[in-house]
């Protein structure tokens, strides 16, 4: 095979071009226009949250939800350390501290050991849950549904509750995943928590090139990271402004390709779930998704001894692959900052390999894939 496999991509075949022709002729590029007010009023909609906000990217949605939810520098955050770091960045944005937590093997933040980590490690007093080792206040968790799957929600939401802990929900990569049953059924990932997240990144189920949303249902929230987001405009005649503001509005022609994306979102994922079981029924095991869901099967996860030679000999064979993010505690930037048994996610960093999974990749593509991983595999 000639053509490359590439391991996530863009699947631009719907009313793309069409809606961003209508906004370069109505001459609404920018930060304003009724494909902004759309878009966001149709992820509303579709993911049956009461708010949502565009803005520039995921990552600044996790930003603004940090600065809404009132989270100081002498303030801590719960993160996973099994991520990618765009999750984690934030925090040191507004000069916060990261807690970093282990994974389950669902690859997203472990319940168990967040609930031994407040059990054990901190003093709940007065309504706050105060870090021993550090004697600061912990706020918020950051919880990120990794590779479209939805971490444990009702165990992480009954902790949140139990020591007064804002959740953010990274769901970044979990767009169209939600719970069939359970406490939480028919909740999509990033509604379960005070706010959520999506990413449009150009890898992710669909795409706007660049940009993310915000979604909560809580009226306040969403008002203040619009204003935050506009620059925090108090006066528009006047250009009053009574806060610090960030330029990190979605682009009307961003907003047009999301449009046109998102009427076909439920398309990819039917896709999706059809090659990840076209892998598994080729003996390409693939790491399970959360069976109390469903979800998007954004990424797939092979669990691998042989994770590096894979991705060098694929790569000779045109097959783009990736490992898994390497786990945030360990970077330079964070390594002095606490973390509480780190286990699994070291087991998952060395063996995961990521693997073509693109919702216009052909089922012959897929095949080809599996063929040439047992070839490697058993060499």
């Amino acid at each position: 095979m000639d053509k490359i496999i590439p391991l996530s991509v863009p699947n631009i075949k719907g009313n793309e071009i069409k809606y961003v022709e209508k906004a370069l002729r109505d001459e609404w590029v920018s930060t304003a226009g009724s494909f902004i007010t759309d878009f966001e009023n149709n992820i509303a909609q579709y993911t049956k949250a009461k708010y949502a906000v565009a803005c520039q990217s995921g990552t600044a949605g996790i930003h603004l939800s940090l600065l809404a939810l009132n989270i100081k520098s002498d303030d801590e955050v719960i993160v996973p350390t099994l991520t990618f770091i765009a999750a984690v960045n934030p925090v040191k944005y507004i000069g916060a501290s990261p807690i970093f937590m282990d994974c389950d093997d669902s690859l997203c933040l472990d319940p168990k050991k967040l609930r031994q980590f407040c059990e054990n490690e901190c003093t709940f007093k007065e309504d706050k849950l105060i870090n021993r080792h550090t004697n600061k206040h912990i706020k918020a968790i950051i919880v990120v549904h990794i590779f479209g799957n939805m971490a444990n929600m009702e165990e992480i939401m009954d902790i949140a509750y139990k020591y007064n802990l804002k959740v953010i929900e990274d769901a970044t990569e979990s767009l169209g995943t939600f719970y069939k049953e359970g406490k939480y059924v028919g909740k999509y990932a990033g509604t379960i928590g005070d706010i959520g997240i999506y990413s449009f990144n150009g890898n992710k189920i669909i795409t706007t090139g660049g940009g993310g949303m915000v979604v909560s249902n809580n009226e306040y929230l969403a008002k203040k990271i619009k204003y935050l987001s506009t620059q925090a405009k108090d006066d528009e005649t006047y250009f009053i402004h009574n806060e610090i503001g960030y330029n990190y509005r979605m682009t009307n022609l961003q907003a047009a390709v999301g449009l046109a994306q998102l009427e076909k979102l439920e398309e990819f994922i039917k896709t999706k779930e059809e090659n990840y079981n076209l892998y598994n029924k080729n003996n390409i095991k693939l790491l399970k998704f959360n069976e109390k869901c469903r979800v998007n099967y954004w990424f797939y996860s092979y669990l691998t001894e042989k994770r590096d030679v894979l991705i060098k000999e694929l790569q000779k064979m045109k097959i783009q692959t990736r490992p898994i993010w390497k786990l945030i505690h360990t970077l330079s930037p964070y390594k002095d900052c606490q973390s509480y048994k780190i286990e699994k996610a070291n087991y998952y960093y060395d063996k995961v390999l990521n693997i073509p999974c693109s919702s216009n990749l052909s089922s012959q593509d897929v095949l080809y894939v599996c063929e040439k991983i047992k070839m490697i595999e058993n060499s």
